[in-house]
């Protein structure tokens, strides 16, 4: 990370000051008239999308919940590769790695000679080649808690206000710049009334902000019910420290995540098929019926439950929201949105896949640098309407998911001897689990050409960053200090589009070269979006974070005869930016030209979206291309100063 751009100051770097008019301080109770954006809701969602916009201090913005407190015990567990890339742009993800349990294989159990289970098979949870991140399992509660915390140490000074409940929420048509008309009840019966440029309901599957707009969860629940229960327990199961997929020969399932701290285990149950339209069915089983069910299905190994930190009964089921904004389907286009819907608010679905939290945390990511980027100027609001188009279809891609493997996972065992019966062999089962494991890892996501996403005309300059597709990192070298880092980490969670110039063949010294043409051009023509679209008087790179990776190894490069553009200097002394410049890692072993199948000849320009996506792949050569593609969804800084 960077710091001291300002001036230095001691203590926790990560601790920033405060921004000047902070006031009434968040967290207080004591919440303002009117706010730019309101987030009903401290769920996985809501903290995601309240630490990206607590990223700006200019940006008034109010976290409400309806408990008196921050998240205890979380339901979710599972944190997938994606989320933990996704946290390391936060500053996170060395918490998640040290806290949590690392799932690095999965075992399969099943129907073994007698009435016993035999292991079948074990895989290797994330296939190699995915990310250089684990799958790691981290308690909800606690992850939320990093992220609180992050918001609590940002310039914003942001807090949740605790004990609000939103009753209502209303879109004026007359209301000016702050339309939305919300209702909050305190704990003790009072109400309170704020008005709201944007309102954002992460307040969970009863939400309140939903039901305000009229929109239903559709979808069908499976009359199937899972018992889940995180324990303390003493058994002879030789692999309750690994994920295990266990299919006892009566038909009972478990799936089995060995939780953090070496010693606490979740287990989910197989309860069984519910009677359709009994609604009281889940009340019957209690505690002690999941753990009888669970140590029939481990049965010839024993289970001894010493504690129990937390159990439920669910049923399963898929249910989508029609839309995920306020704007009604014939009024696209004449309207932008102004009240959005996440995580469960918009989608549920059943635990077993482990997405439910991830994707959440992902729809509070793609809304985030969004509502920032409108409401600092630097994009129309018509920019707000790819938010339900992009997500929508990703959590209907979940549910599908969803639905083939929760059934997956419940089916009972094949008889050779009766195959009309029907049921999944073992290997069969093996064979899904291995399949999704991409789907579970989260890199399923790829959004379609739109207007944040290009075509692929040009991919084959960069196959390994596939547009539409999560940015995978590879390694490189800083070339100022020869540090070595992952490309791909050095980017934070601060709204900042960013652009990977990856040089061609000629030599990167060169005035003549295409890296070197490329800098010019962004640096110095009227068409360049570093010059159209970034304020006045800001930092060059506070739109636009571009670096630099050259073939060469970091001693075969001459910092000084390199583009100027590469060297930007900032904040109030001028100071230089040293770390926009890098070299293919040789040492390592690993040439993020090879690695991500870079034209070594020609270079490449790789786009990639605040949210970590990349949004298109072009030559280095194609200055009009890149300035058209950002003048579509941004407002040019010379308009701003005319409307100003």
């Amino acid at each position: 990370m960077q710091f001291y751009l300002d001036g230095y100051r001691p203590g926790d770097p990560e601790d920033f000051p405060a921004a000047p008019g902070i006031e009434p301080r968040s967290g207080s109770g004591d919440l303002p008239a009117e706010v730019d954006v309101l987030v009903v809701g401290t769920g996985p969602a809501g903290v995601v999308l309240a630490a990206q916009l607590a990223e700006f201090p200019g940006i008034t913005t109010r976290v409400v919940e309806r408990r008196t407190g921050p998240l205890e015990i979380g339901q979710a567990d599972g944190v997938a590769c994606r989320t933990v890339e996704m946290f390391n742009a936060f500053g996170l993800a060395e918490k998640l790695m040290r806290e949590g349990y690392w799932v690095n294989e999965t075992t399969f159990w099943g129907p073994g000679e007698g009435e016993g289970i035999a292991r079948t098979g074990q895989v290797q949870d994330v296939a190699d080649g995915l990310s250089e991140y684990p799958h790691v399992i981290v308690n909800q509660a606690r992850m939320q808690e990093y992220l609180l915390e992050r918001m609590r140490t940002s310039s914003s000074r942001l807090e949740p206000e605790y004990g609000l409940e939103v009753t209502d929420v209303q879109v004026l048509p007359d209301g000016g710049d702050h339309p939305v008309k919300v209702t909050l009840q305190r704990e003790g019966g009072d109400t309170a009334v704020v008005r709201a440029k944007y309102v954002v309901g992460c307040d969970g599957a009863r939400s309140a902000v939903r039901k305000s707009l009229g929109i239903e969860l559709r979808g069908d629940a499976r009359n199937h019910a899972w018992g889940v229960m995180d324990v303390l327990a003493v058994t002879d199961f030789p692999d309750i420290r690994k994920k295990s997929v266990i299919q006892s020969p009566s038909g009972g399932n478990i799936l089995i995540i060995p939780r953090e701290g070496g010693y606490l285990v979740r287990f989910y149950v197989d309860l069984g098929d519910l009677e359709p339209g009994d609604r009281d069915a889940r009340k019957r089983f209690t505690r002690e019926s999941i753990v009888e069910a669970a140590q029939k299905v481990l049965h010839p190994y024993t289970l001894e439950v010493k504690d129990t930190a937390w159990w439920s009964v669910y049923e399963v089921g898929q249910r989508i929201a029609d839309r995920f904004d306020d704007v009604l389907p014939d009024e696209r286009g004449t309207r932008t949105p102004r009240v959005f819907i996440a995580g469960d608010a918009c989608h549920t679905h059943s635990a077993k896949a482990g997405q439910g939290m991830n994707v959440s945390m992902q729809d509070g990511f793609n809304l985030g640098w969004k509502l920032a980027a409108v409401l600092e100027g630097r994009s129309p609001e018509s920019l707000l309407d790819t938010y339900s188009g992009e997500r929508r279809q990703i959590a209907q891609d979940l549910i599908d998911f969803d639905l083939r493997f929760s059934t997956m996972m419940a089916a009972k065992p094949k008889d050779p001897a009766h195959p009309e019966a029907g049921g999944v062999d073992l290997e069969e089962k093996q064979r899904i689990f291995t399949e999704a494991g991409r789907f579970t890892a989260g890199f399923a996501t790829e959004y379609r050409p739109a207007l944040l996403t290009g075509g692929a005309e040009h991919q084959g300059l960069a196959t390994g960053f596939p547009i539409g597709q999560r940015f995978y990192s590879a390694p490189v070298v800083r070339l100022a200090d020869a540090k070595p880092e992952g490309l791909g980490h050095v980017a934070e969670a601060d709204g900042r589009w960013r652009i990977y110039a990856f040089a061609g063949a000629e030599d990167p010294h060169s005035p003549e070269s295409g890296i070197a043409q490329f800098c010019r051009f962004l640096g110095e023509s009227a068409d360049s979006p570093v010059r159209r679209f970034t304020p006045e008087g800001a930092n060059p790179d506070a739109v636009f974070d571009v670096r630099a990776v050259f073939q060469q190894a970091h001693r075969e490069l001459a910092l000084e005869k390199l583009p100027a553009f590469l060297l930007p200097r900032k904040g109030p002394f001028g100071l230089v930016d040293y770390e926009k410049m890098f070299a293919a890692d040789h040492k390592g072993g690993t040439d993020i030209f090879d690695a991500r199948g870079i034209d070594r000849s020609r270079g490449a320009v790789v786009v990639v979206r605040p949210d970590q996506y990349v949004a298109h792949v072009l030559p280095l050569d194609a200055h009009a291309e890149l300035a058209e593609f950002f003048a579509r969804f941004m407002v040019p800084t010379a308009q701003l100063a005319q409307v100003g």
